[in-house]
């Protein structure tokens, strides 16, 4: 993980937080999980910047990937400074989902490795923002869904992709997605195929707006509740959480969509069917 200045996608002047400088790869590597190149973390006028930096592999994620980003996300929610978090992709992708190498050697305790990176930025207390500059496939959908409110830039494609690849969803992606489009559009895109460009996924409510530029209006989005006090933000976020259904919190039905998911999920990934997808996916 590269803690400082990102020269990733809307870059628009160095960090002026303390907190990104002093961030070394001895610290990020405490727990000798993640690469140091792979998640760019930049904070500026009270935004955090996450940027997945693997634009080779389309920003897949990896066990790596998925650590560094909920170190990401700590190190903004532990920022005084930060109000506001922006996460995007570097190069022309979002995320293209959970890398398939990775994915076909997880059982459950993979696949929750793989969860991790997204489950924190769905879990952030701080409002964020997905800047989705291109495909967000799979795990990458579930990235940008974990986020508050996203943002598509023209090139962007949301894929949930997972029944293509003969797999369940997995990550709480049946909740998220029939939260943010309702039953019967996620029904469409889970169970039949449905993918959304920018423009669709804006029509469905799966997006707010396109930008030519969505890092640049997702951090004029984030100046908002930048300039506002910090636990203010905090408190009204919370607050949504515990009133969007009367008698839970949010998380607590995410956490119950995962548990749900886990276990089919992970029956499937072992199954004959997603071996061979796998093996075909390989040759390409």
């Amino acid at each position: 993980m590269v803690m400082g200045s990102a020269r990733g996608p809307g870059h628009r002047k160095k960090p002026s937080c303390s907190c990104a400088p002093h961030r070394t790869a001895a610290n990020v590597l405490r727990k000798g999980r993640i690469e140091v190149d792979r998640i760019l973390l930049e904070v500026d006028s009270g935004v955090a910047l996450i940027t997945v930096n693997d634009p080779d592999r389309r920003n897949a994620v990896t066990d790596e990937i998925s650590a560094g980003l909920r170190l990401a996300v700590e190190d903004a929610q532990n920022d005084p400074n930060v109000h506001a978090v922006v996460v995007t992709g570097a190069g022309k992708a979002f995320c293209a989902g959970a890398d398939l190498s990775a994915l076909g050697a997880a059982a459950e305790d993979g696949l929750r490795r793989i969860y991790d990176g997204f489950l924190a930025v769905a879990d952030c207390t701080l409002p964020t923002v997905a800047a989705v500059n291109g495909p967000a496939v799979g795990a990458g959908l579930n990235l940008a869904l974990a986020c508050d409110v996203r943002i598509a830039g023209p090139a962007a494609l949301f894929d949930a992709r997972f029944q293509k690849l003969g797999i369940h969803p997995g990550g709480g992606m049946t909740w998220m997605l029939q939260r943010a489009v309702g039953p019967q559009v996620a029904r469409a895109a889970l169970l039949f195929g449905m993918r959304f460009d920018a423009d669709a996924a804006v029509r469905h409510g799966l997006a707010l707006e396109v930008a030519d530029d969505p890092v640049a209006a997702a951090r004029e989005l984030a100046a908002g509740p930048a300039s506002a006090p910090r636990e203010v933000v905090i408190a009204t976020k919370s607050t949504m959480r515990a009133t969007s259904s009367p008698g839970s919190v949010d998380t607590e039905l995410h956490a119950a969509a995962v548990r749900a998911e886990l276990g089919p999920q992970a029956t499937s990934i072992q199954a004959p069917a997603f071996a061979e997808r796998l093996a075909t996916a390989r040759r390409k």
